[in-house]
């Protein structure tokens, strides 16, 4: 199935938390010839602490079989292999920050993951890099495409494109 990966750092050197965790994601897929790849984009911080500096952030589509919360505690293991400390407040700067948006036509709601993603159609800075690789995609239980979310969002967090390639 394919599965929506969200990357984010605002520490340290962003582009190479961001290289490293999309190459350790990408591994995790069953064919890496199907990966999809969006441009890196600069935005503001949203929720950090006072005096933050800002995120690069990027999404991923990968082909992956399995649960999709095995696939969740394999992404956490990949945030803690490059410095993620998981004992931190919520909405800090965090070297890396993965989130797993959706798996396929899934619902999920337990405990330890809610699928799509319960704040993705609130977030520009996840829609925007999305909207690249899949703009027409519909999720589970919405009516509109991620393009179409993306156009009703009057968020006014700057989103600039990063065009270093990566």
């Amino acid at each position: 199935m394919k599965v929506g990966i969200a990357l984010g750092s605002n520490l340290g050197d962003r582009l190479a938390n961001l290289r490293a965790a999309r190459k350790a994601v990408v591994d995790l897929g069953a064919n890496s010839a199907s990966v999809l790849v969006s441009p890196v984009y600069e935005t503001e911080p949203v929720g950090c602490e006072p005096g933050a500096d800002k995120f690069l952030n990027a999404v991923l589509e990968i082909e992956c079989d399995g649960d999709p919360t095995d696939l969740l505690q394999k992404l956490i293991r990949i945030e803690e292999s490059l410095g993620r400390d998981r004992n931190h407040a919520c909405n800090v700067s965090r070297k890396i920050d993965i989130d797993l948006l959706y798996a396929g036509q899934l619902n999920v709601e337990n405990e330890r993951l809610q699928l799509p993603h319960p704040r993705l159609h609130q977030r520009k800075f996840v829609l925007q890099p999305l909207a690249d690789i899949r703009p027409d995609l519909i999720f589970p239980n919405q009516t509109k495409s991620v393009r179409e979310l993306l156009a009703q969002i009057e968020d006014s967090t700057k989103v600039i494109s990063f065009t270093e390639k990566w």
